[in-house]
């Protein structure tokens, strides 16, 4: 008999990158033949707007979801618990309360972070006094080794696993990195909030209009609560960029790959307080993009400095600005670094390796009994 596992995880909707990554979990040829594989959904937003928001609707439907998985466990009797926990916040709260129900049960739990935050809050007593036992026999997988520093007050070393996120291929031709745009073009996907680096990068961009630098930036993203088509537009005409920005809204499937196909180098100088493994820098470089980011969450562990792309300081036009210019100023340095991070995407960050990987993490933390049989 297989193990049984249960699988308490994020799926889409809302659509984000830690349901995206349970999707890919729940639908693991890999994963479903070598265990007996049991899926909750563990979200109870219904969209991004909803998330981090409270409603007796989501009350109803959290106090649902604690039965399930009672009911579930009691049934099928898992010998390892997988969960998708957060790290901070009131939704912290919520996942504590049911990783002590899965403890109390007798479960095994390994807790797989698709976020961070727990540095920020562990100087709350009340927060420091529930890390403690949460984080009290618990394994982790974190999405990259920079991100142990927020949890390495609870969690030891050694009872950590790094498994990067991987990506489905979606570019089914061999791209040249080498884009031959007459003017470069830049591109940065991401929804419009002000903390993904929408604001920072057009301050950036009027830097290099005043020296002289032609380029074409592409915006690619859906409208949000912070800043919407109308807004954006005045930001764009407020630094005299309307010849050189676009927005262009949402794209998805072939449209969206056909901006990644265009672009001269990927620009996400993002400073997101949750931002851990972005998936889009992943897609940037399956299509030979050098990427401008940003040192925060796991980013530094997929772009390396100098070498598949450049890091830039947070909140900074000026720095951005240079790094762009130093794009700019040299097709050769981009031509290198798009096909690095090619290479670096094929090496690292296949939706197989991630399977893979994973794979190897649930066995090493089955029961002993359960690895031998």
């Amino acid at each position: 008999m297989k193990p049984k596992i249960l699988f308490i995880l994020h799926l889409p909707p809302p659509i984000h990158g830690a349901a995206m990554m349970g999707k890919y979990i729940q639908e693991s040829e890999l994963i479903n033949s070598s265990f007996d594989c049991f899926c909750i959904n563990l979200a109870t937003a219904g969209s991004l707007s909803d998330i981090g928001h409270i409603s007796l609707k989501k009350l109803l439907k959290y106090f649902f979801l604690l039965k399930h998985i009672s009911n579930v466990v009691r049934e099928i009797r898992p010998e390892l618990v997988y969960i998708t926990p957060n790290a901070g916040r009131k939704a912290f709260f919520k996942d504590f309360i049911v990783v002590q129900m899965l403890k109390s049960m007798g479960c095994k739990v390994i807790a797989h972070y698709h976020n961070k935050g727990v540095s920020v809050y562990q100087s709350k007593w009340v927060y420091n006094f529930f890390y403690k036992r949460f984080f009290s026999n618990l394994k982790v997988i974190l999405l990259a080794e920079n991100l142990y520093k927020d949890m390495a007050k609870y969690v030891k070393r050694e009872d950590v696993y790094i498994c990067p996120n991987g990506i489905p291929s979606s570019c089914k031709e061999e791209m040249e990195a080498r884009r031959n745009n007459v003017i470069p073009h830049l591109l940065f996907l991401s929804n419009l909030l002000i903390s993904k680096g929408v604001i920072v990068l057009l301050d950036a961009l009027r830097i290099l209009k005043e020296k002289g630098y032609l380029f074409n930036c592409q915006y690619v993203g859906g409208e949000t609560s912070e800043m919407g088509a109308v807004q954006f537009s005045e930001e764009v005409d407020k630094r005299g960029l309307n010849d050189r920005v676009a927005y262009v809204g949402r794209k998805v499937g072939e449209e969206k790959k056909a901006f990644f196909r265009q672009a001269d180098v990927f620009v996400f100088p993002t400073y997101y307080y949750n931002e851990c493994f972005p998936l889009v820098i992943l897609e940037a470089m399956e299509y030979k993009l050098p990427v401008i980011s940003t040192n925060e969450g796991g980013i530094p562990d997929i772009v390396k400095d100098g070498e598949n792309g450049l890091i830039c300081e947070k909140q900074n036009p000026v720095s951005l600005a240079d790094c762009i210019a130093k794009l700019l100023d040299d097709e050769e340095l981009r031509v290198k670094m798009g096909n690095a991070g090619y290479d670096k995407f094929c090496r690292e960050f296949t939706l197989q390796q991630f399977e893979y990987r994973m794979l190897d993490i649930l066995s090493q933390n089955l029961p002993q009994k359960e690895k031998e049989n």
